[in-house]
């Protein structure tokens, strides 16, 4: 499984500081992610919106500094763009109550003062900046569908009570969502994170696919014929 971006975008050996831990910055990327996927959820985006913000918001600190801006204003633009760009357009006051509620849970929304007018204007300008630093180029082929097509697969080859007795589908997902906290999406192609989290989901819960042990290739190149998991 060979990656197609740049080697050191968005996770990988760089990401790893002393003793193979996460560095500050890698720990920084995770914590306003995990901000990015809790405030699409309350703003009531779908799944793919919510991975398009994380993979913009990856790829803009891919092409600059993370002290260069504040990461969470970064976030909360990506979230509007991500809206736009998925075509679940989202009010920029919305976005702004829903983040003040996350990182103030006591706090009532923000009056339409001087403060909120300010924090509107930083989305709407971060927004440009991140288009004119990504170039515009804010499209992803995300591994959903991909996943969603290979889950069926693998669920018609695979007996009811394997099946049902292992959350296989349920994990899945969750490896996938999981995936977004780093920068895979601008790293593999789709296909092979689809791949990777459902081999990884099978592995986990000891289910293996029918006749694998005697078949001429693994299962996994059925799909995507260029992939392979050690």
């Amino acid at each position: 499984m060979e990656a197609v971006g740049p080697g050191t975008c968005g996770g990988g050996d760089a990401a790893l500081g002393a003793e193979g831990r996460p560095a500050p910055e890698a720990r920084v990327h995770f914590r306003v992610t995990r901000f990015i996927m809790e405030a699409g959820v309350k703003l009531g985006m779908r799944s793919i919106p919510i991975a398009t913000a994380c993979a913009i918001y990856h790829k803009f600190f891919c092409e600059i500094d993370l002290d260069a801006y504040d990461p969470y204003l970064v976030a909360m633009s990506s979230l509007y763009l991500a809206g736009k760009v998925e075509e679940q357009r989202l009010r920029t006051r919305d976005i702004i109550n829903v983040s003040n509620r996350y990182f103030h849970p006591d706090s009532e929304p923000l009056e339409l003062d001087s403060r909120f007018w300010e924090l509107r204007d930083s989305i709407v300008q971060c927004e440009l900046l991140v288009l004119r630093v990504l170039r515009f180029q804010v499209s992803f082929q995300h591994p959903h569908k991909y996943l969603l097509h290979y889950l069926l697969s693998v669920k018609n080859w695979l007996n009811r009570y394997s099946w049902q007795r292992s959350p296989v589908s349920i994990t899945a997902w969750a490896l996938l969502r999981d995936s977004y906290h780093g920068g895979l999406c601008l790293r593999f192609q789709a296909q092979h994170i689809a791949v990777a989290v459902l081999h990884l989901a099978l592995q986990a819960y000891g289910v293996e696919v029918p006749a694998e042990a005697e078949a001429e290739k693994p299962w996994w190149q059925i799909y995507t014929m260029d992939t392979e998991i050690p």
